[in-house]
């Protein structure tokens, strides 16, 4: 994501669609979360004893572009963030605002999942949660993992994954202004940019990339679905977005079109995956035909979200100028706007805390999951609230400007 508290868009252009998909995914995910305690595959920490197969449909059109689409925005919020700070400032930025947090959370909120997933298993299991703190700390360093470098029976990045790999694509690609071609190489690639992007359907190509990409490289379970290595791939995509403002031209162009084919893609997936027996890296040709038709279907709906949201005339609520007084609207978004990392970061520990009580109820699926989400969402607001908002201190730990 751009960093906490800044447009993606950098600040010469807010694009407030862009803002607005950044609250919605990561508000999303505690819907998603939530739904995986009902998810009849999978391996959430915390399982309700009746499931359903319906989550794994749902829950498998949000992953197909979630994620993908807040490494994309990230990416062209990086690109802005190096033009106007420099590689130098950039980086020292990207380690604070990004590793920081990362750091705290790891230490003070990931173990708590993985003590209640121990509990929840297991009912002998006794031990306290300082008696499992050292267990969870008991780590290796497998250098095949990269960039999850730490290793262990009990360690996790959990959901900070997303934080790890932001991290090391914005110090992987800071260097990359800095190779452009120079001037007279860089007008003849502008001019067969400039070609080929008139064309109809150019920027829908890719999805051939991604397709082959899940097919032949395999897919990740840990990752929300997605190869870790592919998220650079939408990362970089949003550093060439950002570098070339014809590139959003032609998202708009090819939006409707890009979601038809997306839903059309992901539609004929579904067979595959929910009959395989590993699909993410099954060698079946039904399994490798589904991946493909996957990460076909990620790329085009990634260029149909923010294409379809980005219309003339289309008024998003946008966060409170310096020569205006905010209306109530306003002060949600820039609110949420600002929180969207510190909620990230919380989120994910607050709903398997709650889904350790709710799981044992005796209530339809249906019940247990609206109590879930609305206790989750509430919980984690006043932990940001209470916990990370209100002290420079705070603020800082969790990646927000002070």
């Amino acid at each position: 994501m751009a960093a906490p508290g800044e447009s993606p868009s950098g600040s010469s252009q807010r694009r407030p669609e862009l803002d607005a998909i950044r609250m919605l995914v990561v508000i999303g995910l505690i819907f998603f979360h939530s739904a995986l305690v009902f998810a009849t595959e999978g391996d959430f920490y915390v399982t309700n004893s009746e499931t359903t197969e319906v989550v794994t449909v749902i829950a498998g059109f949000g992953v197909v572009w979630a994620m993908p689409l807040l490494f994309l925005i990230s990416g062209l919020g990086a690109w802005h963030s190096l033009q106007r700070r420099g590689q130098g400032v950039f980086v020292a930025e990207r380690l604070l605002r990004l590793g920081v947090p990362l750091l705290v959370a790891t230490v003070v909120l990931n173990p708590l999942p993985q003590w209640l997933r121990q509990r929840s298993s297991d009912p002998a299991y006794r031990d306290s949660y300082l008696d499992f703190l050292p267990h969870f700390f008991d780590v290796h360093v497998e250098l095949d993992e990269f960039p999850f470098l730490l290793q262990g029976r009990y360690f996790e990045t959990g959901h900070l994954w997303f934080v790890v790999l932001l991290l090391t694509f914005s110090l992987m690609l800071a260097p990359l202004p800095r190779r452009l071609p120079h001037e007279p190489a860089r007008r003849a690639l502008d001019r067969v940019v400039a070609a080929t992007l008139r064309r109809r359907g150019v920027l829908l190509l890719p999805a051939l990339l991604f397709a082959a990409l899940c097919a032949f490289v395999g897919m990740e379970e840990d990752y929300a679905g997605w190869h870790r290595w592919s998220y650079l791939l939408f990362f970089a995509a949003g550093f060439l977005l950002a570098a070339d403002p014809r590139l959003r031209t032609a998202m708009r162009r090819e939006a409707r079109a890009a979601a038809c084919l997306g839903v059309l893609l992901f539609i004929s997936a579904a067979p595959g995956f929910t009959t395989a027996d590993d699909p993410f890296t099954e060698s079946s040709p039904s399994a490798v035909v589904s991946r493909a038709l996957f990460g076909a279907a990620g790329w085009c709906l990634v260029v149909a979200v923010p294409g379809l949201l980005d219309r003339p005339g289309r008024r998003l609520p946008q966060g409170p100028t310096a020569s205006s007084d905010p209306t109530p609207r306003q002060r949600v978004y820039g609110y949420l706007a600002a929180a969207v990392l510190p909620l990230y970061v919380l989120h994910q520990p607050i709903v398997v805390a709650v889904a350790y009580f709710v799981v044992g109820w005796a209530a339809p699926i249906a019940v247990e999951y609206v109590v879930l989400v609305v206790t989750s969402l509430a919980l984690t607001l006043a932990a940001y609230e209470l916990l990370v908002r209100r002290t420079r201190v705070t603020r800082f730990l969790f990646g927000m400007r002070t």
